[in-house]
């Protein structure tokens, strides 16, 4: 008789993650990709990023394996290279371009989050935070300001809201939090609340 495992559960949440493709210069950086990463795979979750081996990256994506979760990276043909495309992933998505792989990596999210990073953790960052006040989805999004790493991009934010550059709500559509145990069951939460898929097609 022929028996095969069941396949296993859907993951309980989908987490799109943006962080750096270095480590930083302090260890507790990848202690802290270390921590997200488990808290993915310890609570079921799925954790979506942008498919790289180097940095808070690639440290995150083998400490949420390393937990059980579920790792999708989605990563251009032209990075594969540059930024050692994780081969053990859940799923490795090689799509054309950047604008491919971030608008995949929106729509497999339930939520999003910013850990420390470079340029470009801060361009997904704020792309999927004015995707979301231009209406183009309702999912949460979570800034990871742990140490104070990003205190001095919260201060510029409110210097724009005191200048009329913006508002208020657009600041609310934020949920900023200094450890990982105190924002992440937070952000699942709240996508859990939220049923609306984005809808890229007019972008």
């Amino acid at each position: 008789m022929n028996r095969t495992s069941p396949p296993p559960p859907p993951p309980t949440f989908s987490l799109c993650v943006y962080c750096g493709s270095r480590q930083g210069s302090a260890p507790a950086f990848a202690e802290l990709a270390v921590e997200v990463g488990r808290w993915i795979g310890a609570h079921g979750g799925q954790l979506v990023y942008g498919g790289g081996n180097n940095g808070l990256m690639g440290v995150m994506a083998d400490a949420t394996l390393e937990a059980g979760g579920r790792v999708v990276g989605v990563i251009p043909h032209a990075l594969v290279e540059r930024e050692w495309a994780k081969r053990d992933c859940t799923e490795l998505h090689v799509v054309d371009n950047m604008h491919e792989r971030k608008r995949m990596m929106a729509e497999r999210a339930d939520a999003f989050l910013a850990l420390p990073g470079g340029i470009g953790t801060f361009e997904e960052f704020f792309e999927a935070w004015t995707w979301r006040q231009l209406g183009y989805h309702a999912k949460p999004i979570g800034l990871l300001n742990s140490g104070g790493y990003y205190d001095s991009l919260l201060g510029f934010l409110g210097e724009s809201v005191r200048h009329g550059f913006m508002s208020d709500w657009q600041m609310d559509l934020l949920m900023v939090g200094e450890d990982c145990a105190g924002l992440l069951p937070r952000l699942v939460q709240a996508a859990g609340m939220s049923a609306e898929r984005m809808d890229l097609s007019q972008i």
